[in-house]
């Protein structure tokens, strides 16, 4: 009795040792939900890209699966509790919009981790990831400002955020220091991906004698529109190379793959900890695509050169003198804009007419 005794606990004991070992053999499995489809051509295709290369990068170390063209909202909270008892243990959530569900849900799951793109809630098994949009911003305002004849810029924002706010902002800051005639028209879509809305909205700044589209929404749409105007436009999000050329002469990137990487990596070697990313072209997260022969020579390099000092941080795009719309002081001369007051803009600077929805 004694010796079954003492093989039994044995055996227990090798049973229990060998549980981690087959725990540690299971994939981490890695869930993501997104705004619009894979196919955008835009924001989510970026995202999806990035969940490849983390496939690449780990092998079968990991598994990852997505629900994609998932509503803000309710439907979020169901995405993300769908994911969540389906065993990932780390979850990406790629919209500001999604973010009281992530909330929400985490509180529920507080095993599972949760990555919240462009949002500002955390929680221990919450963290955020954002990048510096403003910066490329810039460096296509510059373009924009060189290139149109018209002095009509337009902008298609998704919705009145900081983050769409600091872009607009931004844009037209850079056109305006090249081109003082320079005007910004803003038309709003309340959409981050519906191309039938941002066609119209381009028709409707096309309309209006713009010849420079800029947008902070998700589709081709804009730039077919400008295609047909004879106007130009830039790659939002991800290249839009289709369009080269023209209209497409430059693009805003956004690099998501070495963040990916980088906190799938955490997971799988027991690293993980909230806290708040915010990256931008230094870091190799905004990245600013071809800029086609299509803009001139000298306008190409003098982008280029911004790109490079933004990059280097030799440059901050919100440098004073600049003040409000309302004509307020917001920064004096060399002043820069505190993360604070970008991660809550809500005004437009001065020069812009258009009203910001309340």
């Amino acid at each position: 009795m004694q010796r079954r005794t003492l093989l039994a606990s044995a055996s227990a004991i090798l049973m229990a040792l060998a549980v981690p070992a087959m725990a540690q053999d299971e994939p981490l499995k890695v869930g993501f939900i997104y705004v619009g489809p894979v196919g955008d051509g835009g924001w989510t295709y970026q995202h999806d890209l990035a969940r490849q290369a983390v496939e690449a990068e780990y092998g079968d170390k990991v598994e990852t699966t997505f629900i994609e063209s998932v509503p803000e909202g309710a439907d979020a909270e169901r995405a993300l509790t769908q994911l969540a008892l389906a065993g990932n243990k780390l979850i990406f959530a790629t919209s500001f919009g999604f973010m009281d569900p992530v909330m929400n849900v985490a509180a529920k799951f507080p095993d599972v981790k949760f990555e919240h793109a462009t949002g500002y809630k955390t929680a221990p098994n919450v963290a955020t990831y954002d990048a510096r949009f403003y910066e490329g911003r810039a460096v296509i305002g510059t373009i924009a400002g060189h290139m149109t004849e018209s002095n009509k810029i337009g902008y298609i924002g998704s919705f009145p955020i900081p983050e769409v706010i600091q872009g607009i902002n931004s844009s037209f800051i850079h056109a305006k220091k090249v081109n003082p005639d320079v005007e910004m028209k803003v038309v709003w879509a309340y959409s981050w991906f519906d191309p039938a809305k941002e066609a119209d909205a381009a028709a409707a700044l096309l309309a209006e004698g713009v010849d420079v589209i800029l947008q902070h929404t998700d589709s081709t749409a804009p730039l077919a529109k400008a295609q047909e105007a004879g106007a130009i436009g830039f790659g939002q999000a991800s290249d839009m190379a289709a369009f080269k050329p023209s209209p497409r002469v430059a693009s805003i990137i956004d690099e998501w793959s070495p963040y990916y990487i980088k906190r799938v990596g955490a997971m799988l070697d027991g690293t993980w900890e909230t806290g708040s990313s915010w990256a931008g072209i230094g870091d190799g997260e905004v990245v600013i695509g071809e800029i086609t022969d299509a803009v001139p020579a000298e306008v190409k390099a003098e982008a280029e050169a911004l790109r490079d000092k933004i990059g280097a941080g030799e440059y901050h795009p919100f440098t004073g003198p600049l003040n409000k719309a309302d004509g307020s002081e917001w920064l004096a001369e060399g002043e820069t804009a505190p993360d604070s007051d970008l991660q809550g803009m809500n005004f437009f600077v001065e020069g812009i007419t258009a009203q910001i929805p309340q």
